[in-house]
């Protein structure tokens, strides 16, 4: 069955709705430990999701995928975090915050109380308070050159004091004593961040993994093993890991976090995450009620959701779907170093031959938005990616400019093997094919399709090995800028051999680097969404990468799951969600005789 267009649209801006599938079984998340608190919440409970790809590194500097995000999100914290209804910037060590006039002066001042895990690196293995020194190790460990961050070290270049200038001392073995200057501890509970010039959106990065708070301690002892040794502040504190199984996060009963009612957070015991890598194996144990939520639906299974859906009554489901935009972008890269990717011209021809729509409404079965807009996903509300011009399918313009590029219907082109990960459900795979296809017929062009682990595609893109690459981005915090930095010529390192993160296809154009260095300094958000766009189009007319779709979030949550908002990051913080029991008198009455004991 063929789900139209139009038909999911009525699903997509559905913030939730309610599903019923037939011998769904009953969740059992909340278990019968679940006990009540003030507030008609319920403590207790092992909250359990799974991911199809492995995690790769835990270490804050090292993230470089979601799977690991959405893991060590649970464990670290930062100055600021997201709130994950609506993706508002909101305090977390800090309690709160100042700027000055220009946004070019920020000061923050930290919680009192906010411990760190108990952990061996510490004297008496008991988690010590945070103070303001450990935010300055941290953001200085930010601005370091090491194998250890090779990812995240531009977070604070071109933005703090001295960032730049310490950057480099580390590159050349000597560190400057001074640390970056533009980072200062008052006292113990305050801290002051200078910037080299205004930014309006600087704690959207502090949002940032990079800017997590660990001790030195931990570093010291654990060196490149804090990939999974992780010491954090947050609700949740790793108790095993079992890598390519499942990891599992206990109750930190230490967390500084209270609700509105004063019950200590989080409410739940535990988060159990597998790794079941084939998404309809996911999606049956979900029904079995297994796992608590699943991201995104098998392909193959939408038209019978969707038809269960149009069935539903209400208040007669098991669980629920929760349907936003995404901030995210499924797009394939060229590598702009190599031939024959280093034409312009075959770059537009291969974008100009996908049909994105067809993509979309077949192979997707109507799960995306065709992505004829820029780098940065349609889901920004001030953002106009409707007014880019993007490439819509045009296979006589494919075929002009192959042969403008001197490859008259693909004479003398060589075979290109397009790299993939493995994982990710059945839309990776198949996508590749269709775009295999319909590269050979509208341009005669053949294509191997190259499978490999997650890790080892990372790899290999990362370090200029692959040519043609399926990748993709989601946001990192909520702002255009974290889609824009992908085409930052600032972040291509001078050898191909080097690793290059953020910009993996290693596009660089001096316009693009000024516009986007203008839209940084801009402090009027209009002003800086304008200048962003415009840096968006030349990413486009330059074809520094071939968009396919933008992501629609779909999540399936058991019912009895509570606090658990949808969002377009599919940000997940499981601080505040509960399960909520079948027999809530029982647990209450239950909780009164126990107190009564």
């Amino acid at each position: 069955m063929i789900i139209n267009q139009s038909a999911m649209k009525k699903v997509v801006y559905s913030v939730l709705i309610a599903v019923a599938l037939a011998s769904c079984g009953g969740p059992n998340g909340g278990g019968p430990e679940t006990r009540i608190a003030k507030g008609n919440v319920y403590y207790g409970g092992v909250f359990r999701m799974n991911e199809v790809e492995d995690f790769r590194n835990l270490y804050p500097l090292n993230i470089t995928e979601v799977t690991s995000q959405r893991i060590a999100n649970q464990i670290y914290e930062g100055l600021v975090k997201l709130r994950q209804s609506d993706l508002t910037v909101i305090p977390s060590i800090a309690e709160k915050w100042d700027k000055n006039e220009t946004a070019s002066m920020w000061t923050f001042h930290l919680r009192k109380g906010v411990k760190f895990h108990d952990d061996p690196c510490f004297p008496d293995g008991k988690g010590r308070e945070v103070t303001a020194k450990d935010i300055i190790y941290c953001f200085t460990k930010l601005c370091e050159a090491s194998p250890e961050n090779q990812n995240y070290n531009a977070t604070f270049r071109d933005r703090v004091i001295g960032a730049d200038e310490y950057y480099q001392s580390t590159i050349d073995k000597k560190p400057l004593a001074e640390g970056v200057k533009g980072l200062k501890a008052v006292d113990d509970y305050t801290v002051e961040i200078s910037l080299t010039h205004p930014f309006a959106g600087f704690l959207n990065i502090l949002t940032h993994p990079g800017c997590w708070i660990y001790p030195k301690e931990a570093f010291d002892k654990y060196g490149i093993d804090m990939r999974i040794k992780c010491v954090g502040t947050g609700p949740f504190q790793v108790k095993n890991i079992k890598e390519g199984d499942n990891v599992i996060l206990e109750r930190n009963k230490e967390y500084w976090g209270v609700d509105e009612f004063g019950n200590q957070l989080p409410y739940i015991d535990a988060i159990k995450v597998t790794f079941i890598k084939e998404k309809k194996s996911e999606f049956l144990e979900f029904k079995k009620g297994n796992i608590d939520m699943i991201f995104r639906l098998p392909i193959e299974m939408i038209p019978e959701i969707l038809s269960d859906l149009d069935h539903a009554k209400e208040g007669n489901a098991n669980f629920e779907m929760q349907v936003v935009p995404a901030m995210s972008i499924f797009y394939f890269g060229f590598q702009h170093k190599l031939k024959p990717f280093d034409n312009v011209k075959v770059r537009q021809a291969f974008n100009y031959a996908i049909d994105r729509e067809k993509i979309v409404t077949y192979t997707l079965q109507g799960e995306g938005i065709p992505g004829i807009y820029g780098i940065v996903p349609p889901s920004f509300k001030e953002y106009d990616s409707k007014a880019l011009k993007g490439y819509n399918f045009d296979p006589d313009m494919a075929k002009k400019m192959m042969a403008e590029a001197g490859y008259p219907n693909a004479s003398g082109f060589p075979k290109i093997t397009l790299q993939i990960n493995s994982g990710g459900g059945d839309r990776n795979i198949q996508t590749a094919e269709v775009i295999q296809k319909m590269l050979k017929e509208n341009l005669n062009v053949d294509v191997d399709i190259n499978v490999l682990p997650w890790g080892e595609h990372l790899e290999t893109l990362e370090t200029g090995r692959a040519l043609f690459w399926r990748t993709g981005w989601t946001a990192d915090y909520p702002d255009p800028e974290t889609f824009l930095s992908l085409l930052n010529g600032k972040l291509v390192p001078k050898e191909l051999s080097e690793k290059s993160y953020i910009n993996s296809v290693r596009y660089q154009s001096a316009k693009f680097d000024s516009l986007y260095a203008a839209a940084n300094q801009e402090t009027d958000n209009k002003k800086r969404f304008d200048l962003y766009r415009q840096a968006d189009q030349l990413g486009l007319d330059d074809a520094a990468y071939m968009p396919i779709f933008y992501d629609e979030n779909y999540r399936l949550v058991q019912k009895n799951v509570k606090n658990f908002d949808a969002n377009a990051m599919e940000y997940r913080d499981l601080t505040r969600v509960y399960f909520e029991p079948q027999d809530k008198e029982g647990a209450a009455k239950a909780e009164g005789e126990k107190k009564e004991n």
